[in-house]
């Protein structure tokens, strides 16, 4: 399975015409936050492929456009706070970063804890369903100790580090951290979970299932 995965920035030739023949067989878009509604539904529409999203902390409460007002991208599945099979892909999401300031999209790791554990019951079912807990999971900020910033703004979540290492989905896609430095790592292993920063986008083939 072919998997996009976009978050933080837009992209100037993913937002045009060029979209449909560079991303031509892509089966599955996770979006990881602070992207625009537009964006998301034009990539949808473009690549007719589902499109599983979270938001970020900078993320509307409303859009306004053109089109009118939306509270999310018209067509994609929010995944935060579920767990969903999609082609025999299990896949879960929460989403906003670590507080830093009043606004949408931001909680406390205690709150992030129970976002997080919320997923469990669903987990443990998968694992007696499927043999397995989770394949991919989805979330704005990234996992602590893994490719968070220096900054308080940017520090990891705690929960997240620790579903990856009990619940060890193949990939964990995260957004929030943004990449300047070319030599900045965006793929790194924390233990059999290969955590991937999405900023702008990457693709990954998954065999599984």
């Amino acid at each position: 399975m072919r998997i996009l995965s976009l978050s933080d920035t837009l992209v100037t030739y993913i937002y045009s015409s060029q979209v449909r023949a560079r991303f031509h067989g892509v089966d599955l878009i996770l979006a990881c936050g602070d992207l625009a509604y537009y964006y998301l539904e034009y990539v949808y529409n473009a690549l007719d492929a589902p499109l599983f999203f979270v938001r970020g902390n900078h993320d509307a409460v409303i859009e306004y456009s053109t089109a009118g007002q939306r509270t999310a991208p018209h067509g994609c599945i929010d995944l935060h706070r579920r767990v969903v099979q999609y082609r025999g892909l299990l896949i879960a999401g929460v989403e906003g970063s670590a507080r830093y300031r009043p606004g949408p999209f931001q909680y406390s790791q205690a709150e992030m804890w129970q976002h997080v554990l919320q997923l469990v019951p669903r987990l443990m079912l998968n694992r007696m369903q499927y043999g397995r807990y989770l394949d991919i999971f989805v979330t704005h900020a990234p996992p602590a100790g893994v490719h968070e910033g220096d900054d308080y703004t940017h520090r990891g979540v705690d929960a997240f580090r620790w579903l990856d290492v009990v619940f060890r989905p193949t990939y964990h896609f995260h957004g929030h951290i943004h990449i300047y430095n070319p030599n900045h790592p965006t793929k790194s292993m924390l233990g059999a979970t290969q955590v991937i920063n999405a900023y702008g986008f990457k693709e990954v083939e998954f065999d599984c299932c």
